[in-house]
């Protein structure tokens, strides 16, 4: 088949059937950069470095924290920056905020539960991602009890899309879970996401407002992907991003040996 006719084939198919098979958004597919300036890049990217670090931190420390290195940024800008980048820290505070009122809150079912087994419990959230001279965002679906990571997405938006490719893939791959977790954020609270859920008749639970902790199996996660590949590598753009963290999770799940497995690797553990 000539070029032509491959081209003229697939100009055929529908804008959402093109974005299936190359595995895009078609959020991700109309989205234009705001066009950030370096210094902007710079500023969030020392932001990504005292959160991963610190991740109490509220934007006020943070503000305090990126005067002491040199920046020059006003507190306002620091939380507009902190919320572009959907950081908030991990401690309780008061709910200043109502998020979409035809999205159900799940109560949190994890407290003081014993994980005895894979597939007991799941969870997912999304971090914000460097690159030199832009970001994006990446969420992953892991297994409380392996610390397995069995399904994950990038993408330059924080859209729904990516969020629902990801617990597809892994409801997919993988036996479905007794409880899935997650934050309140809308991602995780639309109809769309907890559907694919409950018509599995699997238990949904959510994080109490501002309580990261509550997940914290993926919030180590983060931790070890940033420390451990991302901050070395510093990925030049969206497509060695994915590249490069496609591998370390391949590495993460069959080679890198955890203290707290009895230093076994995740997918030994998970596929015991």
């Amino acid at each position: 088949m000539t070029k032509s006719n491959l081209v003229e084939k697939y100009s055929e198919l529908s804008v959402r059937k093109q974005c299936e098979l190359l595995d895009l958004s078609r959020s991700s597919l109309y989205y234009s950069p705001v066009g950030l300036r370096k210094e902007q890049i710079d500023l969030m990217n020392e932001i990504d470095l005292i959160y991963t670090e610190i991740p109490f931190y509220g934007y006020r420390k943070v503000w305090q924290e990126l005067l002491n290195r040199g920046f020059h940024i006003g507190r306002d800008r620091t939380l507009k920056h902190m919320q572009l980048m959907g950081l908030e820290a991990i401690y309780p505070k008061p709910k200043t905020s109502i998020g979409n009122l035809e999205h159900r809150i799940f109560p949190y079912l994890l407290k003081n539960l014993k994980i005895e087994k894979p597939n007991q419990v799941w969870s997912t959230d999304i971090t914000y991602i460097r690159m030199s001279g832009g970001f994006c965002y990446l969420v992953a679906v892991i297994d409380w009890f392996s610390r397995a990571i069995l399904s994950y997405k990038l993408s330059n938006t924080m859209t729904i899309d990516f969020c629902i490719q990801a617990l597809e893939e892994a409801l997919c791959k993988y036996p479905k879970p007794e409880i899935f977790n997650s934050d309140q954020g809308s991602q995780f609270t639309s109809n769309n996401f907890t559907k694919l859920l409950l018509e599995r008749d699997v238990k949904v639970s959510m994080d109490g407002k501002g309580r990261a902790i509550d997940n914290i199996m993926i919030e180590r996660f983060w931790r070890s992907i940033k420390y451990e590949d991302i901050y070395i590598k510093n990925y030049l753009s969206l497509k060695e991003a994915r590249s490069g963290i496609a591998s370390y999770i391949d590495f993460y799940n069959n080679k890198r040996l955890h203290a707290a497995l009895d230093y076994k690797v995740p997918f030994s553990v998970y596929f015991n």
